[in-house]
């Protein structure tokens, strides 16, 4: 499987953060009680945060709009059917789609009045699709 970077690196139009160190990563999962996905882990750790071709993922960051814990906090609020080792990683206006990263790495999709459904086997796929 090719990295997140080779991933992020095909996109036109690519913003990204400087990272974030093990202890920040660490200190969220044990905010939202679970473990990231070892991608999004790097993903974190090479970025933090980021933005492409109109997607803006979650990640680590002092913005609540793109904060993963709190995003996620939020989504689970609403979502109570949702896997506890699920945290979001974009939240998509349109039909306000909410995109969830399984602990073991799969990419999932609901929305208000739809069952979750998986869209991808991992978020290097997600992003290059």
């Amino acid at each position: 499987m090719s990295s997140i970077k080779d991933a992020f690196g095909s996109r036109k139009s690519f913003l990204a953060g400087n990272g974030v160190s093990p202890e920040q990563i660490w200190q969220a999962e044990k905010k939202l009680g679970l473990t990231f996905a070892p991608e999004y882990r790097e993903y974190l750790s090479t970025y933090g945060i980021a933005a492409f071709d109109g997607h803006e993922l979650t990640g680590i960051t002092k913005s609540d709009r793109l904060n993963v814990v709190a995003v996620t906090k939020k989504a689970k609020e609403r979502y109570t059917d949702i896997p506890a080792d699920y945290y979001v990683v974009e939240q998509v206006g349109v039909e306000e789609l909410i995109v969830w990263q399984s602990g073991s790495g799969e990419i999932y999709g609901c929305a208000p009045n739809y069952k979750l459904e998986k869209i991808c086997n991992s978020l290097h796929d997600y992003v290059v699709r």
